[in-house]
């Protein structure tokens, strides 16, 4: 399994029964592999709530996909509605978990996650209004950048998303709890080592007393 499937199975053992859960763009859609779609709704913000993996070619229709283009499939009882109708139930506060990727995160648990600076920017999407309209935000994203630069850093220098900070935050070598707007490290990705994650971790961060740590897989 690499490193973005371990962060989306990851991801979806934190989605509690008869939530409705918002998938991001990148490694979030991989989350509807690992969900239990008999216990949670997934909703995409371009207008569908009951999405499932697609499981076969035969399943796909060039009319169904994601907030990122790609091709989904419908679980029982899927329903559909235009970009309005679902910014409506993200400011309305009916979607519970947001999963969302993210290019940085800092130690006070803000998000970046919409702009570079000095890099045209595609299109703004619905990252804001879901951080200002759900009860849980997820981030899941790798540790480091294609560089090796950390994207857990001490204070994020790209633009901040919204004011709201996130609760949980999975990378391919560990998961951060907010507690307090401090980042706490509490659990360990398989193969990875506390050290390991102290030097690729620009921000400040404390150790659970719980921490576990998962054995290589």
């Amino acid at each position: 399994m690499n490193s973005k499937e371990l962060i989306a199975k990851h991801a979806a053992k934190e989605l509690y029964p008869s939530s409705v859960v918002n998938l991001g763009i990148g490694i979030p859609t991989l989350v509807a592999k690992y969900a239990d779609l008999d216990k949670v709704f997934l909703h995409t913000e371009n207008g569908m709530l009951g999405v499932k993996e697609i499981e076969s070619e035969e399943e796909i229709d060039p009319s169904l996909v994601n907030a990122g283009k790609l091709p989904i499939s419908e679980h029982i009882g899927a329903s559909y509605f235009d970009s309005a109708e679902s910014f409506a139930m993200i400011r309305g506060g009916h979607i519970d978990i947001a999963i969302l990727g993210a290019l940085q995160v800092d130690g006070q648990c803000n998000i970046a996650n919409w702009a570079i600076p000095g890099q045209n920017i595609l299109g703004v999407g619905g990252a804001m209004d879901l951080l200002s309209g759900v009860k849980k935000v997820i981030i899941t994203t790798n540790h480091t950048d294609k560089n090796g630069k950390s994207k857990v850093v001490s204070t994020c220098n790209f633009p901040v998303s919204a004011i709201r900070k996130l609760d949980i935050l999975i990378t391919d070598l560990a998961v951060f709890e907010n507690q307090n707007n401090r980042l706490v490290l509490t659990e360990l990705m398989p193969g990875a080592t506390l050290e390991e994650v102290k030097v690729k971790t620009e921000a400040s961060f404390e150790v659970s007393e719980q921490l576990i740590c998962h054995k290589e897989v």
